[in-house]
């Protein structure tokens, strides 16, 4: 059996095929680090929520005792 060059066509449409499988595996790996960085900013959110409701207790306890010990008009 001998063997038939491809033709310049089919060469072109293999070379593409490996392009575009390589752009998928590319796509793929990228998906999955934007869905962890979009995990990281949820966390992130829920940090900066949870220390702001800290702050407005602290804020309030501070008044409660501002005002007890007289250091502003009740």
């Amino acid at each position: 059996m001998v063997d038939e060059p491809d033709s310049l066509v089919l060469r072109f449409l293999r070379q593409i095929d490996a392009k575009v499988d390589r752009i998928g595996e590319r796509l793929d790996d990228l998906t999955g680090r934007v869905a962890s960085l979009e995990e990281q900013m949820s966390g992130l959110r829920s940090d900066i929520v949870r220390l702001d409701h800290r702050l407005d207790r602290f804020e309030s306890r501070l008044q409660r005792i501002e005002k007890r010990l007289d250091l502003i008009e009740a």
